[in-house]
């Protein structure tokens, strides 16, 4: 598992700009879509913005500061991006499917990082779900895993356990 995950983040970092196609490498469509996950409630907020650097400087293991510069880049990038299509398709010619739930997560996190959820952010993250070949089901239990996180139950006894 951690070589599949080492090989995913080799091929996200693979490219640092868009490539001549005008669609994103994997790196600045996942950190765009992040933004975009945090800007769907029209509240992007310094607890969000914390999370997506945490996310980013995790996955592409990046010093805070390179963290903070890709988000920015990618907060400029996700204004331009148009429709999430762009992303998300960018983001799955890298990512198999077996992994992508663990991107609903950090999804998740950013979007619960400011303490709620909005109708906006879970019309965002179904529409995610789908264009990454996901079912509405696996975005709800990566949610659920989230806000177990944060409340600090054991994994075991979690609504997923059940």
């Amino acid at each position: 598992m951690l070589n599949i995950l080492k090989k995913i983040m080799g091929a996200l970092n693979a490219g640092s700009g868009a490539p001549e196609t005008g669609l994103p490498d994997g790196q600045q469509a996942l950190a765009a879509l992040l933004v975009r996950a945090a800007r769907a409630s029209d509240i992007y907020d310094d607890r969000q913005i914390a999370q997506i650097d945490a996310i980013l400087a995790r996955r592409f293991t990046l010093p805070v500061t390179d963290a903070d510069a890709l988000r920015l880049r990618a907060a400029a990038f996700e204004q331009r991006a148009g429709d999430t299509v762009h992303l998300t398709r960018a983001i799955k010619d890298i990512v198999p499917l077996e992994d992508r739930p663990a991107l609903l997560e950090d999804l998740w996190s950013v979007i619960l990082a400011d303490g709620g959820r909005h109708e906006n952010e879970d019309g965002l993250m179904r529409l995610v779900s789908n264009l990454l070949g996901l079912a509405d089901r696996e975005s709800a239990f990566a949610r659920q895993k989230v806000m177990a996180r944060e409340n600090d139950v054991p994994a075991d006894q979690s609504p997923l356990a059940r």
